[in-house]
């Protein structure tokens, strides 16, 4: 998939998200403590790399590919979490966090080929 509707479709995923949490889930959402915020961080982390995706849409796909897993991974462990799934998904959220940093990695090394 280009890189561009990939960014696109995560934009629009975290913005939608986003706004669902801030209102139509604004009462779930304040059942659990830590709720609100895992919701914020997600979107935050997926809106992030969205724009990150479509800022290196010229550039090796390495980075927009790992960008992709750890969004996806670390925002649906804290939705989940959010919306009442178990506390050990919180043990699969570093995974996707590895992954996102993997990419910033990523793009140092291939950019640095570049220069």
């Amino acid at each position: 998939m280009d890189r561009r509707v990939t960014a696109g479709l995560l934009g629009a995923t975290a913005i939608a998200l986003g706004a669902f949490g801030a209102h139509a889930l604004k009462d779930r959402l304040a059942l659990i403590p830590e709720a609100a915020g895992w919701w914020q961080t997600a979107t935050f982390y997926l809106l992030t790399h969205a724009v990150a995706i479509g800022a290196i849409s010229g550039r090796s796909a390495l980075p927009a590919r790992l960008w992709t897993m750890g969004a996806v991974i670390f925002a649906a462990t804290l939705y989940a979490m959010a919306l009442g799934a178990p506390r050990w998904f919180g043990a699969i959220t570093p995974i996707g966090g590895c992954l996102l940093i993997a990419g910033w990695v990523a793009l140092a090394w291939t950019s640095r080929k570049e220069s």
